[in-house]
């Protein structure tokens, strides 16, 4: 297992650009915590965001993981990228024949999927112990370490996403074609919701949580749902919604098993549908 990684971060650190993609999420990921600086003011109020308690202890799980989700894209190329440079410059066929199998080539890939998922988990908790006993209100121990859950479910997320992501490199054997693949996937997703919801339901008030229960289903949104939005949990943007429109309905940030659930059957189907296509091809 050590040999099979030390192959493939070899040849990811050979390579330029992936490096430079790999650097430049890591830094993004430590903008997070330049949020707590932002100010900005209403009238003859001024407003810091991390007086908000965006970082305290334990909503700066939720809220952090959100974020750092958003940054996925980048790990996401370089994945696609490494998966298409064996193609373009006959690696997989020279593995192969200096004696690596099918099933340990695979193997090498969802490891370094396996790593980077680990790798930018590790890195979230450590940045949020630092910003949440920076700037929480709350640092003992119980509280601090409540809601972990939410590093399980975003470890879980991008490991399901980069597995995606991989699947999508040896389909398509280009990284512009499986990047492009991801996205139109993405709005068919969408487009499919609407379609059940709107046209096939009309809207109606009696089935109109059953597109919601249907999309679940699919894996990008099965991925997003596992660490939903974090905002509107915020004390201070619920008393702007029920000074606007009244009181709303409780919404369910909870992780949940049957989410997760979900997201690790398509993570699996991904790693074997892999490995089946890389079994039948004719490299």
């Amino acid at each position: 297992m050590k040999r099979l990684l030390s192959i493939e971060f070899q040849k990811i650190w050979k390579n330029k650009a992936s490096r430079v993609l790999l650097l430049t999420y890591f830094v993004l990921l430590s903008f997070i915590a330049l949020i707590a600086s932002i100010k900005f003011s209403i009238g003859t109020f001024e407003i810091r965001i991390a007086d908000q308690g965006i970082f305290n202890f334990p909503y700066i799980w939720h809220f952090n993981t959100y974020v750092a989700a958003f940054f996925k894209i980048f790990l996401a190329i370089v994945i696609v990228s490494m998966m298409a440079n064996e193609y373009t410059y006959g690696t997989l066929k020279q593995n192969l024949i200096d004696g690596l199998s099918k099933k340990e080539f695979i193997l090498s890939k969802f490891l370094v999927v396996a790593s980077f998922a680990i790798a930018s988990t590790v890195f979230v908790f450590i940045m949020s112990l630092i910003l949440g006993y920076s700037f929480s209100s709350y640092n003992e121990l119980s509280i601090v370490f409540t809601d972990l859950e939410y590093l399980l479910a975003f470890f879980i997320k991008l490991f399901a996403f980069f597995s995606f992501c991989l699947f999508l490199g040896i389909l398509v054997k280009r990284s512009a074609f499986a990047l492009g693949f991801l996205f139109v996937w993405f709005v068919a997703e969408n487009i499919f919701y609407w379609i059940v919801k709107f046209v096939i339901l009309g809207g109606d008030d009696k089935h109109k949580n059953f597109g919601d229960t249907i999309i679940q289903y699919f894996p990008i949104e099965a991925m997003s749902n596992l660490v939903k939005e974090p905002i509107t949990r915020l004390s201070a943007i619920k008393t702007i919604e029920n000074a606007v429109g009244g009181a709303q309905a409780a919404k369910d940030y909870s992780i949940h098993f049957s989410q997760i659930s979900i997201v690790l059957v398509w993570t699996f189907i991904f790693i074997l549908t892999s490995y089946y296509i890389l079994k039948k091809r004719d490299l």
